[in-house]
């Protein structure tokens, strides 16, 4: 027997015109139901795509270098953060301390360098994508106070309705596009960086193998 909150929650589904997309299907007893409108794929900039990216991320206040293998990633670590060893989510930074991905995350809090890998990159934006397969433990992404994040060119795309489409994106727990350092300028219109997260932010190019 059906409670009276059922029965009233059957009759609202009644009343609603159910947005349908795909494989998705009406609450029982929808009427009217109507498919939601394709998502068009916007015409993107000519141009490369891994210039596009270096100037947007280099705009929102981020940093990009290029490297050929991990040996020299490893040497540009060490003299860019003397006597500092980072905690690194990527197995390219031999020099770094491997994180556990049972790590508590609050003990990343008084780190110095974190390196990642993204999944991809944004030329439309200079951002990168990661998720927590990429991360490890998550906060690695925001408690250190400088994040290098190494890119492969061939994981930049043209903007960010292409991430959209990507399994990666469906199939994520947890999914992240950052742009940039972290930065404030709600008081008195003065720009301040990493008071909400990385102080900067550095995207390697490096490719995967």
């Amino acid at each position: 027997m059906s409670t009276s909150r059922e029965a009233f929650l059957v009759r609202v589904r009644a009343a609603q015109r159910v947005a349908l997309r795909e494989d998705d299907h009406p609450a029982p007893g929808a009427r009217d139901p109507f498919a939601l409108p394709p998502l068009p794929v916007f015409d993107t900039p000519a141009g490369d795509r891994t210039e596009r990216f270096g100037t947007n991320l280099t705009t929102m206040g981020g940093e990009l270098v290029a490297l050929g293998d991990a040996r020299e990633l490893c040497e540009w670590l060490a003299e860019r953060f003397p006597g500092v060893r980072p905690v690194s989510a990527a197995p390219e930074a031999a020099v770094a301390e491997r994180i556990d991905v049972l790590r508590a995350p609050a003990s990343l809090h008084d780190v110095d360098v974190g390196v990642v890998r993204a999944r991809y990159g944004v030329a439309e934006t200079g951002s990168v994508w990661l998720s927590e397969r990429e991360y490890g433990v998550n906060a690695l992404g925001y408690l250190v106070q400088h994040l290098v994040v190494l890119l492969d060119p061939r994981d930049i795309v043209d903007g960010l309705q292409d991430i959209y489409r990507k399994p990666d994106f469906a199939q994520a727990r947890y999914a992240v596009l950052v742009t940039g350092p972290s930065a404030t300028a709600d008081i008195e219109g003065v720009l301040i960086r990493g008071a909400q997260g990385v102080r900067s932010l550095t995207v390697v190019l490096l490719p995967r193998d």
